[in-house]
């Protein structure tokens, strides 16, 4: 998925975004999450699965050394 900086707006960038039905979206997004982006910055947005399944196995075993 693909979010553009619309505008910032104090301690927000207003990003926009296509939905499924292809109708343009608005949200504000911190910036602290975005360093150095710019207006008209074109940002992806992907699923690291590899990294999701290494922190599910680790709350897993978290969970399991407590209730033990």
């Amino acid at each position: 998925m693909q979010i553009i900086i619309d505008r910032f707006e104090g301690e927000f960038a207003v990003v926009e975004y296509e939905n499924k039905d292809k109708k343009l979206c608005f949200v504000n997004i911190p910036k602290v999450i975005i360093p150095g982006a710019a207006e008209g910055d074109v940002i992806d947005i992907t699923i690291n699965k590899d990294e999701t399944k290494k922190r599910e196995k680790n709350i897993k075993n978290l969970m399991d050394s407590l209730f033990e």
